[in-house]
Formats: C-alpha cells, structure tokens, sequence
C-alpha cells in the first residue's frame, strides 16, 4: 500500500493526480493539498469523474513548516509529493525530515527576493537526508527532469562520450490570447528575463536576457525562434556530466509574447522589487501574476504541440555521432485526457513517474538526488507507457552556436 500526499493545487498538480489515480496498483491512497482547498476539490471532482478515484483534500500554507508536519503525520503517506511553488521547497522538505518521509519536486528552490534559481539551498538537505534515512528526488518534471533522463539515457546507450549538448525546449501551443504564461506567470515571467548562462570549456558564459537566437524546424511544429537561456538542469548536468564541453539550453518564444514581455519590463511590471501602492506594499510581478490568464484555465483553448528534447554529440565505438532525443506532446490530447494542457502534462506526467519509481523501489537511496544519478531505464520505460513516447535521432551535423 503506497499513501502519497501531494501539495500543490495548478495544473502540475492536476495532472500528476490525475495519472496517479490512473494507476492505482502503485497509488492506493492519494492526498492533494492546497492553500484554496476548493481548487483541490474540483480537481477531485474531475478525477472522479474520469477514473473512479476518490482523492481527499487539504487545505495546507506550504509556508508553515508545523502545520505541514502535522498534515504529513496525520496523512502519513510514503512520499510527498511537492507540486507547489519553489520558494517553498525548503519548508516542505524541512517538514519531511521533521515527518520521517521522503520528498519529491519538480523544480528546486528559488528565494522570493532574488531571481536566482540553483541547487545550492537543496543539496545542503544530502546529510540531513541521508543520516535519517530518507531520499528526496529533485526535479522530476520535464525540464528538468525528463531532460536529465535523456542525457543519462544517452550516456549508457547511444555515446560513450558526451561533447556536447543542447536541450531544445518549444511549446508551439497557440491559445488565441495576446499575452499568456503556460505555467505560474511569476515563475515563467522571472525566469525569462534572467541573463543566459551556458556552461563552456570548464566556465560558465553569461549574456544579456534573449540575445542570442537561432532559428530550428521542430518536428510537427515548424520552423521557430529559440533563444539561449539558463535553465536549472545546466548546474546539475554540468555536476555529473564534467566531461562535456558545452551545455546549453533554448527555448523557443513567439515574436507577440516578446513584444509584450519587453513592454512589461520597460514599464516595472515584472519587477521583483518591493514599491509603496496606495499606501501598502506590493511587488509588481506578483501584481502582474494576478492580472494574467491563470495556466491551468488555458487547456481548452490551447492548440499545437510542444516538441522538447535534447541533442548530444560524441563518439560511439570510435566514430562521431549526434543524436537528437526528444518528445512531441498534442495539446489537445493532454486536455482530452486530464483536463490541463501540454505544458502542465509533460512536468505532471514525469512527477508521477518519478514517484511511482520511489514508491516501487526501483528508485532508491538515503541523500538527496538528482535525476542523473539515478537508472535512466525503468523512467524511460514508464514514458512511453504513459503519455511521453520519445524516439532518438542520428542527425547528419550538431546544432550551431
């Protein structure tokens, strides 16, 4: 019997649940928990719906370490699952430690007052983690996460050498709106206007925010612009990979979305920064979060495909070869199937799997984790069995700067 609480009501959360209860031989009993428990009901009421299971609920502030402690004992699950925002990470695994359970995410911790996400803050839990024997796996969504897989997968099957390695992250979903995140807005939105910072001859190599682009046709997609960003994976790759050269990470944005970004940004509104507003205090991108289309209610006006992978090139038996892993996930076909569209399904979908891999045994260890440390095989396995197929790719020459 395998109980999981998981915190975390957005469209992450709605999806990870939604593919737990469909696999209910490793999820007997799950609890999802929120802030407004009235989010966690209705995703309860849809999951419901579609498969049968019944999901309790919680209403938990992730923020409080005593109350999320007392809801992990009185659930008392096996794992919790953390689908809430980063900067609670470390509340939540500090309430794991205190609870005696072990700890996923998808994304590791960011400070409120600093735009500057790193691993830092999370791999000082390895002792405490591992002298209580726990294990916390970090960063099981898609990028990270399903990423990290390809490039472990890579290295144990398709290169004995990794020189270099690109991952290639496109939504091309379409929702008809002007300006939209497809995940938390305060998130995507410091996120991206964070310098680039790729890894490069033993250094890192920093820029200014979306100034360097190239155009790549993506599989079912097409044509589009991707830019050079630093994403969260490049510090671990670049941890238990130091053999490769370069590592980088692109995403691709439409020419709309950069407009308005560019405008929000002249004008203040994606500023982390505290201001005076009719005589109280607010932070204009947590402002800005409130005005903007909420992620999880864009899935049924959300068209296209996302297409997300990674290309590495090296030597297999002595000769050069790139090959190019990757998925292509239909919009509409994660809404048909768990009311949230693809950019929510491909981190809730990797989140279950994880789990299930922790929850089974066929991952496990006392510390704290990255994605790469572990066996690339059961994960990709479970990708294609629910949801992720992916397929690799001899390409005639590597991606160019």
């Amino acid at each position: 019997m395998s109980r999981v609480l998981v915190i975390g009501a957005g469209g992450v959360g709605s999806v990870a649940v939604h593919k737990m209860a469909m696999n209910a031989d490793v999820f007997s009993h799950i609890t999802l928990a929120s802030r407004t428990k009235s989010k966690c009901d209705a995703i309860a009421a849809s999951v419901k719906q579609r498969t049968g299971v019944t999901v309790d609920t919680a209403a938990i502030d992730a923020d409080d370490v005593a109350a999320t402690t007392a809801l992990i004992q009185a659930v008392k699950p096996a794992l919790v699952v953390n689908l809430a925002l980063p900067y609670q990470d470390l509340n939540i695994m500090d309430a794991c430690l205190a609870a005696g359970v072990n700890y996923l995410d998808t994304a590791n911790y960011e400070p409120r007052d600093e735009a500057k996400f790193e691993y830092k803050w999370q791999w000082a839990y390895q002792d405490r983690f591992k002298d209580a024997g726990l294990m916390a796996l970090l960063g099981s969504g898609f990028d990270p996460g399903v990423t990290s897989v390809f490039t472990t997968y890579t290295k144990k099957h398709l290169l004995d050498r990794i020189d270099t390695l690109d991952i290639l992250d496109c939504n091309g979903g379409d929702t008809g709106l002007p300006f939209a995140t497809n995940f938390n807005p305060e998130i995507n939105l410091r996120e991206v206007t964070a310098p680039s910072r790729h890894w490069e001859n033993g250094q890192w190599i920093e820029g200014p925010a979306l100034s360097h682009k190239q155009v790549f046709d993506f599989e079912q997609v097409g044509e589009k612009n991707m830019y050079l960003m630093y994403h969260e994976e490049l510090e671990s790759l670049v941890k238990f990979y130091p053999e490769i050269k370069r590592i980088r990470f692109w995403m691709t944005f439409g020419d709309s979305y950069l407009k308005h970004l560019e405008l929000l940004g002249n004008i203040g509104m994606t500023s982390i920064e505290p201001m005076m507003f009719q005589g109280r205090e607010i932070i204009p991108i947590e402002f800005l979060k409130a005005l903007l289309p909420e992620p999880s209610s864009l899935g049924p006006i959300t068209k296209g495909k996302t297409n997300i992978g990674t290309i590495a090139t090296g030597m297999k038996d002595g000769k050069a070869r790139t090959v190019y892993v990757n998925n292509i996930c239909d919009h509409e076909e994660a809404y048909a199937e768990t009311n949230n569209q693809a950019v929510s399904y491909t981190t809730g979908v990797p989140a279950m799997i994880g789990a299930a891999l922790m929850l089974t045994g066929q991952w496990k260890g006392a510390g704290v984790f990255n994605m790469e440390q572990l066996d690339p095989d059961p994960f990709m396995d479970m990708l294609n069995k629910h949801g992720l197929p992916w397929k690799v790719q001899d390409l005639a020459a590597p991606l160019a700067f």
